[in-house]
């Protein structure tokens, strides 16, 4: 089974630490773990191949900015003979808490624009990790949150998030999306603080 892992964001570094790129971050993760090849530009794309657990993947971060990530995510499926199916996408999520995923196939996109163009492009049936970003609360400060570097106070949380939707990325690439996202939940959750001794009589 070949799996097309496709990871959101804007190109260039002024981009790069934006809560829109975290899948961009996601997907880099992967790379760096799993020693895939060299990025190269196919596809208005970088692209690297690779392997995951066993399974041939191939990894996706579209170039043409968010808005028209479809264009690029089509491109590469039509090439390599992938269906919805086969491919999954990573990418920010405000209605997840921040250090949560949550992984479905189908749905909607949510407003968010890169699934937009890939709902245009190749249909609604692909999956998708959701890395939540969480919600800034008031929908007119949406865009500066999304379009906003990630803040100190997300070092808590981000690198190991990041470390983990690598680590147990074979789950995912197998076919078993609820061990992976469980799996994730249950090794990024915070450590309970211990339980307060009861005083002596």
């Amino acid at each position: 089974m070949m799996r097309l892992l496709v990871g959101l964001g804007n190109p260039g570094p002024e981009y790069e630490r934006h809560r829109h790129n975290v899948g961009f971050m996601a997907v880099d993760e992967i790379h760096h773990r799993y020693g895939f090849g060299p990025w190269k530009r196919r596809f208005q794309a970088l692209v690297a191949e690779g392997n995951a657990g066993g399974e041939k993947c191939f990894l996706l971060k579209p170039q043409t900015f968010m808005n028209l990530s479809g264009q690029s995510v089509g491109e590469a499926m039509r090439f390599y003979k992938l269906t919805p199916n086969d491919t999954i996408v990573l990418h920010d999520e405000l209605d997840v808490a921040p250090a949560k995923i949550r992984v479905k196939q189908g749905g909607g996109h949510g407003g968010h624009n890169g699934l937009r163009s890939i709902d245009e492009h190749i249909g609604k049936d692909y999956w998708r990790v959701r890395i939540g970003i969480g919600h800034p609360g008031d929908k007119d400060r949406v865009h500066g949150w999304v379009l906003g570097n990630f803040a100190k106070a997300d070092e808590a949380w981000l690198p190991r998030l990041l470390d983990v939707l690598a680590a147990e990325l074979p789950l995912l690439v197998k076919g078993e999306p609820e061990k992976y996202a469980s799996r994730v939940a249950i090794l990024t959750a915070p450590p309970k603080p211990p339980k307060a001794e009861k005083p002596a009589p």
